[in-house]
């Protein structure tokens, strides 16, 4: 038996390392053409009500006075009944108190789901922005406006 130095060489075909698809760490990045602000202040707001996978994130603040706490909440629903993701509230109380709550978190949803902001009173505002970051499938969406070259 003899021993022999051969170099095998790998090559990587994954679209990634042959360059026709961005990776993720990439597809995730922010475009100003993808990005759908919502504001929930004394309403319910429609964050998205398209299938696929979001980034979600934004705050939730609060102020709670002597006479009236806030609440807020981001729920998913089905067309049916309706699942609290995040929930935010206070009672009344004689100090006023000033709440902030970051969030940021990805949501599916498929083809009848939506995601709502709801903010009960004047003084609860929840305000963020989504875009998608894949499709109902699973395939990554670039960000909106990149050409690749």
């Amino acid at each position: 038996m003899q021993a022999q130095n051969v170099i095998v060489p790998t090559i990587d075909l994954t679209p990634v390392a042959e360059g026709s698809q961005l990776p993720s760490y990439l597809q995730n990045a922010l475009s100003f053409g993808a990005l759908t602000a919502f504001v929930a202040q004394n309403s319910t707001a429609t964050i998205t009500n398209n299938a696929g996978f979001f980034r979600v994130f934004g705050y939730m603040s609060g102020k709670s006075t002597s006479s009236a706490g806030f609440s807020g909440s981001i729920s998913m629903s089905d067309g049916f009944s309706s699942k609290n993701i995040y929930n935010f509230d206070t009672q009344a109380t004689t100090n006023d108190e000033n709440v902030l709550v970051n969030f940021d978190f990805i949501a599916f949803l498929s083809s009848n789901d939506s995601l709502t902001a709801t903010s009960n009173n004047g003084v609860t505002s929840i305000r963020g922005s989504s875009y998608q970051i894949a499709t109902v499938t699973g395939d990554l969406v670039n960000p909106q406006g990149f050409q690749q070259q």
